[in-house]
């Protein structure tokens, strides 16, 4: 079914390419004759490019290999180009293609999912009957080419800050400073629910995160966490909150049963049925004095998707002072890479993104978790328990949402 759809897809853009490539050239070829008309003719009539001229076909297949950046500078090219990559339906295909594949999603980049509910093309009118603006080709009241690029993880990179000179010598000013380091509540069923513990791996990969200690201080009775050191240079604490002791978590992992959570107490639900929690008492006085939240999600397929993982969320979020402006991490974890994706090669990972991934999207994950209406900052980043890929992109990310001055990558 999936393939079928993909193919539709295709077809309907390459039939608008088509169509505006016939209607460019046709009318250029016009305004040619009319200008050579009313002038001594002493030179050949420009002709097309051979790319120009290429097949549609041919064309599409190329800008398929391609990637964002390149597209838009083909666009830079001419006129055509500028209309032709700018049609709303190749960027439309290209976020239904590549979203899947996206390694992580914040509360900036998130694209707007209901418009990629409706159909590719309205049933009631064809691609002929679309309004057409000129060198602009096809107008559409939705910008899938922003939407794109503003989500697009490798165009995303390119609005972070370059780090100045003169910052190196002051980020060795500060590092002198003494500075009480950001803290962070990590819970979720990824961390009981997974083969591999994210957190015992955590703890035992020193060139990922070294560990700095443990502080002798106390959270509020709770305990102090450890403290880990991102990039040589920035401290920061992380308190795990399991939801049950490690006998219990070992004996439903092999039972492959859910337990009671300690962490919360259901409340009753709300008028749609929706279950409504409140954390623990203790675990109140902990989301009081953290600076934000990492919520480790199962996204192994056919794992986790429990409505209690909403309720729970919110219920954590609305316990915090301040709570809107603190920062929430979800590592969309599994317990390995897919043993399919590392035999492949740079060139067939741009031939094989149709192929279901053994994970659920990082943008599926946003949305199942109901993030885009939290009001707090939100990213949701993959990552692999145990070679911990992904997750020194999500730190970075949530320690600049905290206040830490990180330059680059």
């Amino acid at each position: 079914m999936a393939g079928n759809i993909q193919q539709l897809n295709e077809s309907a853009v390459i039939r608008s390419l088509r169509r505006f490539r016939d209607t460019y050239f046709t009318n250029r070829a016009k305004v040619v004759k009319d200008e050579l008309a009313s002038v001594v003719e002493t030179k050949a009539e420009p002709q097309p490019g051979l790319l120009d001229s290429s097949p549609v076909d041919v064309q599409f297949l190329i800008m398929t290999f391609m990637c964002p950046a390149d597209i838009c500078c083909l666009g830079a090219t001419s006129r055509y180009w500028r209309a032709m990559v700018k049609d709303p339906l190749l960027w439309r295909y290209f976020l239904l293609r590549d979203m899947p594949h996206w390694p992580s999603i914040d509360h900036v980049s998130m694209p707007q999912l209901e418009f990629l509910d409706a159909p590719l093309i309205n049933e009631e009118e064809s691609l002929d009957d679309r309004e057409e603006d000129g060198d602009r080709g096809i107008v559409s009241t939705f910008d899938y080419m922003s939407e794109y690029l503003k989500g697009c993880p490798s165009c995303r990179q390119q609005w972070l800050p370059s780090r100045p000179a003169y910052e190196v010598f002051t980020s060795f000013l500060q590092s002198l400073v003494p500075s009480s380091e950001p803290r962070y509540a990590m819970f979720g069923p990824g961390m009981e629910q997974l083969d591999v513990s994210l957190v015992t791996r955590l703890m035992n990969a020193p060139d990922v995160l070294p560990v700095s200690g443990t502080p002798q201080r106390q959270i509020n009775g709770i305990g102090s966490g450890i403290s880990y050191i991102f990039n040589n240079q920035h401290k920061f604490n992380i308190l795990t909150l399991y939801s049950t002791n490690r006998a219990e978590r070992e004996r439903a992992r092999v039972q492959q049963q859910s337990v009671s959570n300690k962490l919360f107490t259901l409340e009753g639900t709300d008028e749609s049925g929706c279950p409504v929690y409140s954390p623990a008492p203790q675990v109140q006085q902990v989301c009081q004095v953290v600076d934000g939240f990492i919520y480790v999600a199962n996204a192994e397929l056919g794992r986790g998707g429990e409505e209690c993982e909403v309720a729970q969320i919110r219920a954590v979020l609305s316990s915090a002072e301040s709570s809107a402006s603190k920062p929430l991490l979800v590592l969309s974890c599994v317990s390995r890479d897919d043993p399919e994706e590392d035999r492949i090669t740079n060139l067939q990972k741009v031939t094989s993104r149709n192929r279901a991934r053994c994970r659920t999207p990082c943008v599926d994950m946003a949305k199942r978790l109901e993030l885009p209406q939290l009001a707090n900052p939100w990213m949701v980043q993959d990552t692999v328990a145990e070679s911990l890929s992904g997750l020194l992109d999500g730190i970075s990310w949530l320690l600049r949402c905290s206040g830490v001055k990180l330059y680059g990558g």
